[in-house]
């Protein structure tokens, strides 16, 4: 069962997300905030990554960047409202495999999630 963490500082956001992957297959880690996003990554070793790239405090480039950094083949797929479509040329730059816009349909969820684990 691949092990997915769920990184956006919308409390909702991770709860829609967590139901929608643990019924398909998915073992979930949840993170609120940057800091956290880093502390779960280098505890429990995610097969993938959800990372929402607007939080407070250190945001989802940062974030990225400090994963790829110690783990350069780590699989994430960052989540992204409307209208950042230069972040998300950086995100992809900086080693993102796939972004996902918000709000999302389910379908786009999971293949941005299979192709990031194939």
């Amino acid at each position: 069962m691949p092990k997915v963490l769920i990184v956006d500082d919308a409390q909702f956001l991770r709860v829609r997300l967590t139901r929608m992957l643990t019924e398909h297959g998915y073992d979930i880690l949840e993170a609120e905030n940057g800091d956290r996003a880093i502390a779960q990554y280098e505890a429990n070793a995610p097969d993938a990554v959800l990372l929402d790239i607007t939080m407070p405090e250190k945001d989802g480039l940062e974030v990225l960047r400090e994963i790829r950094d110690k783990h350069p083949d780590a699989r994430v797929v960052m989540l992204t409202a409307l209208g950042q479509q230069s972040i998300v040329l950086e995100a992809i730059k900086a080693g993102a495999r796939d972004f996902i816009v918000k709000p999302f349909e389910q379908e786009r969820v999971l293949s941005a999630l299979q192709k990031a684990l194939a």
